[in-house]
């Protein structure tokens, strides 16, 4: 259900840009104002795009989503304020705690909405140090500032 959520999200938001680069042009008068025009196809080219636009919100949560482990030795008083450390560095506040299970949000307003709300980490407690899941560029930047720790 997560995987349909951010392939919705992600058809809208590539949606409208395209609707906004199209806008600008004919705002521009670079392109003619009728889209029968600006397209091969006409408006018959709408819903071709609209097709391959859905074509990589389907494919983009496979690949912009991940898991990765980080091995952080030492017991749990030890590791777990250097997890809030390097959490809050990277502008993360802590959402909520279970037992072995921490999630983290995005403290800002302005990057929580350019991400669609789609800014958690979940951090796991696993034999050897941590499992982190969530977007993949912010699940590789946190799992290598905490191997550098």
């Amino acid at each position: 259900m997560r995987y349909l959520v951010r392939a919705l999200k992600y058809f809208v938001r590539l949606a409208i840009i395209f609707i906004l680069v199209v806008a600008i042009l004919m705002a521009a008068k670079v392109v003619p104002s009728d889209i029968s025009q600006v397209f091969v196809n006409g408006y018959d080219s709408l819903w071709q795009i609209a097709l391959l636009i859905a074509a990589f919100a389907i494919i983009y949560p496979r690949f912009g989503y991940c898991r990765r482990q980080v091995i952080v030795p030492g017991p749990d008083e030890e590791t777990k304020p250097l997890l809030d450390r390097v959490m809050t560095a990277h502008g993360y506040v802590q959402e909520k705690r279970a037992d072995d299970t921490v999630c983290y949000r995005k403290s800002s307003a302005g990057d929580r909405i350019m991400r669609l709300w789609e800014d958690r980490i979940t951090v796991d407690r696993i034999v050897t140090g941590y499992g982190l899941e969530g977007r993949a560029k912010d699940v590789v930047r946190l799992v290598n500032a905490l191997q550098d720790i």
